[in-house]
């Protein structure tokens, strides 16, 4: 809960920090997971590995009037259900991570003429990479409050580290622009699966909209 709540308090600066922003970005892309798989060898049944299938992800980010350091919120979803081996049922990750995001200007001291076209952003930060179980039938919906939920899940505390390169690619929309990144998780006690390191490999399309 302690973990939770400190999670909550951060989104909050985040909003805070937004009236205070000289540039606001909003990004949405695609990507698949990569993590190591279980051994072969082993006789007794193992957990999944945690990889592949295709993932949505979502973020948004706020950087200070340096333009150097700010705050990043993304999340990244499984599309398609996966299928758990043994028990029958499907299942989709959902992660979801608060960073803060530092933008050096690295790109423009070597090749000046990038600069304002080009720009590297490195992440680190906290979030909660929540399981989801859906079962072969789907539960009873007589209750009021929460409605039919067809799933179950498990949510851990994650940390994470990430890099990206966005890149303003055409002069006619210059507040367009790419960005392809990985990012690593850290996700505590992910009993469900063979590791709790992951990696995330993503192209973004995003837009910045406030200079």
């Amino acid at each position: 809960m302690r973990k939770v709540a400190l999670f909550v308090s951060s989104f909050i600066l985040l909003l805070v920090s937004l009236a205070r922003a000289q540039q606001v970005d909003i990004a949405a892309g695609g990507g698949t997971l990569l993590s190591s798989s279980p051994n072969s060898n082993v006789v007794n049944l193992q957990q999944p590995a945690e990889k592949s299938g295709t993932y949505i992800n979502i973020s948004g980010d706020v950087v200070g009037a340096k333009r150097h350091l700010g705050l990043e919120l993304e999340t990244a979803f499984r599309y398609h259900k996966g299928s758990y081996p043994s028990n029958g049922e499907t299942y989709r990750p959902i992660l979801t991570d608060l960073n803060v995001l530092f933008q050096p200007a690295i790109a423009q001291k070597l090749i000046p003429t990038l600069a304002g076209k080009v720009g590297i952003d490195l992440m680190g930060g906290i979030g909660i990479a929540s399981n989801r179980f859906y079962g072969l039938t789907a539960n009873s919906c007589s209750n009021p409050v929460t409605g039919c939920v067809n799933y179950t899940s498990s949510n851990h505390f994650m940390e994470d580290l990430g890099v990206g390169v966005h890149y303003y690619v055409w002069h006619r929309f210059p507040n367009l622009f790419v960005r392809p990144e990985i990012r690593y998780y850290h996700i505590q006690n992910n009993q469900e699966f063979h590791s709790g390191n992951v990696f995330r490999a993503s192209v973004s399309i995003g837009l910045t909209l406030h200079h």
